[in-house]
């Protein structure tokens, strides 16, 4: 069936494996209709996902430096710009969008501006020059561009940081799903979503990682079109959500008008951290501190993006230069088809629960029938969900509703009646997209200490088995640490990913850029960019959220990428301008990787 080698074969292979993915959705199906167990599907769909993923990470293993640290770099465009993707939309982006949306409005939508952006930026400024460049890792860059191991070891501290706030966010992600999936507490959810991580990524770096995302891609953009399709077309808007949800949005402002939306005295608390569903769908006005805060955010994501270590370790892969360019247009089609379709979720769902004329809605029903519904218990049971009849009268009004907007997209096919095949499916994909992003930044983590940390500044001499041997063991320790600290929910899935793109932005952005589009750029300004950016911002983050201190001009914990990034850039120009320019070699290979042929600066063995 499949001649010729693995490469060429992609296609067959990717299209053998959705059609089966497709027949075994098709077979849930029949075992719902037959009387399987709603709780026995989402296991079924959740371990199924996971075991192909395991089984894809064992048959990529490997013992080779260049398999596993940037794939043989032999990725061609397309299945990198899904695998680009899959690492992308985290579950952030599957789980907690559209829930943003749902509750905030369209200021989330500075999430998507930013995070879509910020490609532009990967485009035109990073992923063909640091693929000309030849590096492993992003530390790989800054440590050979500038020279010296301090420089390395500065770029290690902030990737570490930036990428282990964000693997925390997939683990939480991950903990969310497995807990309602399998009926287990979040606490015992994040280990086993850890592991199935571990299983994707440990044999094989990043070859395993590249294939095993690409069938995550297709797993997680099938479970987020299905659902919203179907709602738009049982609403009767259609069977193209994207284009038709302003008339949905229209019926949201009335009915929230009619439960009195604002008028009401909000429950004190937001009960064991959920938030009370009072926030109009369109929460930002128009004054001048609003759109300042939507330019912020957006600013801060979009150089967060270009700046991430595990999205441009991607761009490593790929046999060329211009493969590099054309993978990021395929990377912003494929995150494109997610981003475009979560404003219309967040607003069908929302219509589900509002709209008495639809047999899901609940506002106004009873305490005790809506607490009787199926998904309302199950979703209690975790600790996600709650009603509390505030006022006594027996009916829930709309400040009574209480859930997390984390959950908004996994209970969705619940809220809106849909076959549990299809809450199953969405289960798999939530675990399919932060499983996909949690892999490529373990990666990240590990391989940078790994060749950077260690074989870079500690063990130059160590040989190839022991240096995977330790990127492993890094893996896993990693891996358990992230486990540990996102079971403590010390903030929601999209907090803390917004936290990372601001520490990645605050240390890397500048000291990246400059040294491909700066031949001046030097070590020690390299240096004083990283530190003084990263100890802003970490200094501003800390004094916001936890010292109580008011913030600056609307700039909150989730925006303090817009302190980091001016200090970085400032100090990094002076410092640069102070102390003495790079030698002529130096300055040559940054002319020679702005050339688009020709040979990687750096030599395959490195």
């Amino acid at each position: 069936m499949f001649k010729g080698d693995f490469i060429e074969n992609l296609p067959k292979i990717y299209g053998t494996y959705t059609g089966g993915f497709i027949v075994f959705i098709l077979l849930m199906a029949v075992l719902e209709q037959m009387g399987v167990t709603a709780d026995t599907i989402g296991i079924l769909f959740v371990a199924f996902t996971v075991f192909i993923y395991a089984a894809i990470g064992w048959l990529s293993r490997t013992m080779e430096v260049g398999a596993y640290y940037v794939a043989g770099r032999q990725v061609p465009t397309v299945f990198n710009g899904m695998a680009t993707a899959a690492d992308w939309m985290s579950g952030a982006s599957f789980v907690a969008m559209a829930g943003g949306i749902y509750f905030g409005g369209h200021g989330y939508l500075a999430f998507v501006v930013g995070w879509t952006g910020g490609y532009v930026l990967v485009a035109s400024l990073m992923a063909p020059y640091l693929r000309k460049f030849g590096c492993y890792t992003v530390p790989d860059f800054i440590g050979t561009r500038y020279g010296g191991n301090v420089a390395r070891f500065c770029a290690v501290v902030v990737l570490v940081v930036a990428s282990f706030t964000y693997v925390t966010a997939q683990i939480n992600a991950t903990g969310t799903i497995a807990a309602r999936a399998l009926q287990i507490p979040f606490e015992v959810g994040v280990w086993f979503g850890l592991l199935g991580i571990l299983l994707c990524s440990m044999l094989g770096g990043m070859r395993a990682v590249t294939w095993t995302q690409v069938a995550q891609y297709i797993v997680l953009i099938i479970a987020y079109l299905v659902p919203v399709i179907w709602m738009s077309n049982k609403q009767g808007f259609g069977l193209v959500p994207q284009l038709v949800y302003g008339d949905a949005v229209m019926r949201i402002t009335e009915l929230e008008q009619m439960h009195g939306l604002g008028t009401l005295e909000a429950v004190s608390g937001a009960k064991a951290g959920l938030k009370a569903l009072t926030v109009p769908f369109v929460s930002a006005s128009s004054d001048a501190l609003s759109s300042w805060k939507f330019v912020t955010l957006v600013l801060c994501m979009m150089a967060g993006t270009a700046s991430l270590p595990h999205i441009l370790m991607r761009y490593f892969t790929t046999p060329s230069v211009k493969a590099a360019r054309q993978s990021v247009a395929w990377s912003l089609f494929f995150i494109f088809l997610l981003y475009f379709t979560a404003p219309a979720l967040a607003t069908f769902t929302k219509l589900q629960v509002l709209d008495p004329n639809l047999a899901t809605g609940i506002i106004g029903k009873s305490i005790a029938e809506v607490n009787a519904l199926e998904w309302v218990q199950k979703w209690s049971s975790v600790g996600f969900l709650q009603v509390i009849d505030a006022n006594g009268d027996g009916l829930l009004q709309l400040n009574e509703f209480f859930m997390r907007g984390d959950i908004v997209v996994l209970a969705t096919p619940e809220i809106a009646g849909l076959p549990y095949v299809i809450s199953g499916l969405v289960a798999a994909g939530g675990m399919a997209a932060a499983m996909s992003t949690a892999d490529g930044l373990l990666l990240a983590i590990a391989n940078a200490l790994s060749h950077d940390l260690y074989y870079k500044i500690i063990d130059p001499s160590a040989e190839t088995r022991k240096r995977l041997l330790v990127a492993r063991i890094l893996l896993i320790g990693i891996g358990a640490a992230g486990a540990f600290v996102a079971s403590l929910k010390l903030t929601s899935i999209l907090g803390a990913v917004a936290w990372a793109f601001d520490f990645a932005c605050s240390g890397l952005f500048f000291p990246i850029v400059l040294g491909i589009w700066w031949k001046r750029a030097n070590r020690a300004g390299a240096i004083a960019g990283m530190v003084a950016g990263f100890l802003a911002g970490t200094w501003y983050l800390y004094m916001v959220r936890f010292a109580g201190m008011d913030p600056w001009i609307g700039i909150d914990h989730l925006r303090f990428g817009i302190i980091g990034m001016p200090v970085s850039l400032v100090a990094m120009i002076v410092v640069t301008l102070m102390t003495e320019e790079p030698d002529a070699e130096t300055q040559a290979m940054v002319d020679e990787i702005r050339v688009p042929a020709g040979k990687t600066v750096l030599s395959q063995t490195h």
